[in-house]
């Protein structure tokens, strides 16, 4: 099916004039009829567009994900994978996860929203069912409100945010996950930084205890995201990692480690950043960055070469 019918096409124009009208529940109806009918309804700017319904269910929003966060823990370790795209990176991603993370380790997919990577992600799932779980968005959500959404939803002790960027070489994990049988530890990672000079900039800091952890792969104890959320109003994910980190570490909800030795990780082409453009890429960065100097510059109590 190349070609929505005239059937399809009256029903998607009956829901438009239902949308204008501000008839949000016919609007609806009509939306689940024309995916009975096998199509898709994407709103626009410029109008709505139908397309092939994919093999696979499709939320509306973010919001539609469930909200778990009542709900007690009931497996150990999640590792949340944002998609926007470029399917070759997701499956390796995914591929040397299933391959080198323990076996109790469940990755889910969120697909955010219609990309050329929709396809890959059913697969994975397919291919690797209990191990690999997708999730498919029609309407693109902002990075802190994705990761939110996708923290809400999950029920295991340690969540994980990984970049599809980042491949696992080794099982990297383990060692990111024992850290956190030390109940001071709030939050485990890959990489961490910490302030440099009058806080205009970070520097790596090695292993053990660090100021911020990279979102490249950036583990949290679930208790602990609870109580600090997402900073809501980062859009762009650049920055947002050591604003999160400096707020888990002001609530003081527990500590940010670097576990000991080299963590058999590499990063491959990080296309979050450099296929973003440039001109949305620096904007939403710099807002992220000055919203977290407003914030914290100046808390010599929170870098640790200030203590005692």
């Amino acid at each position: 099916m190349t070609e929505p019918t005239d059937d399809v096409v009256a029903l998607a124009e009956q829901r438009a004039t239902a949308r204008i009208e501000k008839d949000f529940a016919a609007s609806d109806r009509l939306r689940d009829e024309i995916a009975a009918a096998g199509w898709t309804v994407r709103d626009g700017p410029d109008g709505y567009e139908l397309a092939a319904r994919p093999p696979y269910d499709v939320l509306p929003s973010v919001s539609d994900l469930p909200d778990r966060t009542t709900e007690p823990d009931d497996r150990r370790c999640t590792v949340a994978v944002l998609v926007e795209g470029w399917p070759d990176d997701v499956r390796t991603c995914v591929e040397a996860l299933v391959r080198h993370a323990p076996p109790d380790v469940v990755v889910v997919l969120l697909e955010n929203g219609p990309t050329d990577a929709g396809a890959a992600v059913h697969e994975l799932a397919q291919q690797y069912p209990g191990r690999v779980e997708e999730v498919h968005l029609e309407r693109v959500a902002g990075w802190s409100a994705a990761r939110q959404a996708l923290l809400d939803a999950d029920t295991a002790t340690v969540h994980v945010l990984l970049d599809p960027s980042t491949v696992l070489e080794g099982d990297a994990l383990a060692p990111v996950l024992d850290a956190f049988d030390d109940p001071s530890v709030a939050g485990a990672g890959w990489r961490g930084v910490r302030v440099k000079g009058g806080w205009r900039e970070f520097e790596d800091a090695g292993p053990g205890e660090v100021e911020a952890l990279l979102g490249y792969l950036f583990a949290v104890r679930r208790s602990a995201a609870r109580q600090v959320p997402l900073p809501p109003k980062a859009r762009f994910y650049r920055n947002a990692d050591m604003e999160w980190s400096f707020l888990l570490r002001e609530a003081g909800v527990g500590r940010l480690v670097v576990p000991a030795g080299e963590l058999p990780v590499r990063q491959d082409r990080h296309r979050g950043y450099h296929e973003t453009p440039a001109d949305y890429r620096d904007k939403e960065s710099k807002k992220t960055y000055d919203r977290f100097l407003q914030r914290f510059r100046g808390r010599e109590d929170l870098r640790l070469g200030s203590r005692t």
